[in-house]
């Protein structure tokens, strides 16, 4: 869910719509994909610049230096238009922005952190649609068709992309890798493996957190995610999420019994399964630099790199933090990569909502919080040389290289589906022998939303 889902610089939220994400099916061979490795000049034209003044409230999930490299992003628009972005935090922005719509009291404009909140929002009437805001021909220039069409609802667009994540990422420590002679996995036998191989040594494989708050189990559905993609393949996983089959269907049931061998078995988690469940996701790879290394593993998406250079100011890229992808665990299912990605939408048609919802597409907004690092940035004319150390490109090459590309399967479900699914992650890696009461009770909860 992120981005950040979720998303992508932070945690994903339960998303809040009904599941109406038809056009995503078709999103494959570089329909999401941002050629940042481009430049020039914007064809979406210079940010505004004449001051207008006053005010534009931001609700969103950022803080620290997520927070900073947004209000870092934002202060050339504040200082050019005398517009002040007020931005307000929160934790459960699913919550607070559910009640304040319905008390008539919406942000101007908010950071959701997938497009299944877009989606819910455009059809109930609250979101202002962007097509008198935004030049189509130009933002076509600029983003691939598959962005845009992730929040476009009826043929309007009702939101943008601000920075993507990639998901799917194992980090490690190379020097630790090559001390103990532990090779990179190829496929997802080598990876049990080395898991076998790092617990037979008394020593423990996996960092895995699932706290954060309200949308707790999270990395965990981002790990049944990528397993789904690697064995159902990319159509079957757009069937799943769509609910066009059932949560009981055995693609399904194997996806969450293939990550219950590594999350459900408290040898291979550091801190055994109470810490698993108890560790909030940006901390929990902090152990794989400790000294003896507290695990060796850890699976989450490019934005924990933000995490881990703030821990670790003095890691150097690719010589004591890398990372390789999900490995292939079923032979001839074409590989794809899951995305998230920070989604803007104006609850308030004004002058400020407008002229912030214009600058923020640009890439010269982008390319602050690309070179502060932590974000990936959707805007082709972001050229890739201004990312900040060979890990944050290698992260753009995925992005701009991948033939098959899926958004975050939880950020598209509806808001009760995710929720179940959620939870129902927590109390499986408690209990991994009620996964057919788990599955059945998500099932039951994705067939009363169904239209």
């Amino acid at each position: 869910m992120s981005d950040e889902k979720g998303t992508t610089g932070r945690p994903r939220l339960p998303v809040l719509r009904k599941l109406v994400f038809v056009w995503l099916v078709g999103v494959v061979a570089g329909g999401l994909l941002a050629n940042s490795g481009s430049a020039g000049p914007s064809n979406l034209g210079p940010f505004p610049s004449p001051r207008i003044g006053g005010t534009v409230s931001v609700l969103g999930v950022w803080g620290g230096d997520e927070l900073r490299s947004f209000l870092a992003m934002v202060a050339p628009f504040e200082g050019r238009t005398g517009v002040k972005v007020e931005f307000e935090g929160t934790r459960d922005i699913n919550a607070v922005l559910t009640t304040r719509v319905k008390g008539g009291n919406p942000p101007d404009v908010a950071a959701l952190p997938g497009p299944g909140q877009i989606s819910e929002y455009a059809r109930s009437g609250v979101l202002v649609p962007l097509d008198g805001v935004i030049d189509h021909a130009a933002l076509s220039q600029e983003y691939a068709r598959g962005w845009v069409d992730l929040t476009t609802v009826n043929q309007r667009l009702y939101g943008i992309l601000v920075k993507v994540a990639v998901k799917g990422l194992i980090w490690y420590d190379p020097k630790v890798f090559r001390a103990n002679r532990y090779g990179i996995p190829q496929t997802w036998d080598e990876l049990l493996a080395l898991t076998d191989r790092i617990a037979n040594q008394n020593r423990t494989p996996w960092c895995i957190g699932l706290e954060s708050g309200a949308a707790s189990g999270w990395p965990a559905s981002d790990w049944i995610e990528m397993i789904m993609l690697r064995t159902a393949g990319a159509d079957r996983y757009v069937k799943w999420y769509r609910h066009e089959i059932a949560w009981t269907d055995p693609a399904v049931k194997k996806a969450w019994a293939l990550f219950g061998k590594i999350a459900a078995n408290a040898r291979y988690v550091h801190g055994g399964i109470q810490g698993e469940l108890a560790t909030n996701f940006g901390e929990s790879p902090f152990p794989l630099f400790a000294d003896p290394p507290g695990c060796y593993l850890h699976n989450q998406a490019s934005f924990i790199q933000g995490f881990l250079a703030k821990q670790y100011p003095n890691l150097r890229p690719m010589e004591d933090v890398n990372f390789f992808s999900f490995p292939p665990i079923t032979p001839h299912v074409p590989p794809a990569i899951e995305v998230a990605g920070d989604v803007f939408g104006v609850f308030h048609d004004t002058p400020q909502a407008r002229a912030l919802i214009k600058y923020l597409i640009t890439p010269e907004a982008q390319a602050i919080w690309v070179r502060r690092g932590g974000a990936l940035s959707p805007n082709r004319r972001v050229d890739a040389r201004i990312y900040p150390d060979p890990l944050s490109r290698r992260m753009a090459d995925i992005l701009t290289t991948a033939k098959t590309v899926r958004f975050d399967a939880s950020d598209i479900m509806p808001n009760e589906v995710a929720d179940a699914f959620l939870t129902g992650t927590l109390e499986y890696v408690q209990h991994s022998d009620r996964l057919d009461r788990i599955l059945t009770e998500i099932d039951r909860v994705a067939a009363a939303t169904r239209p």
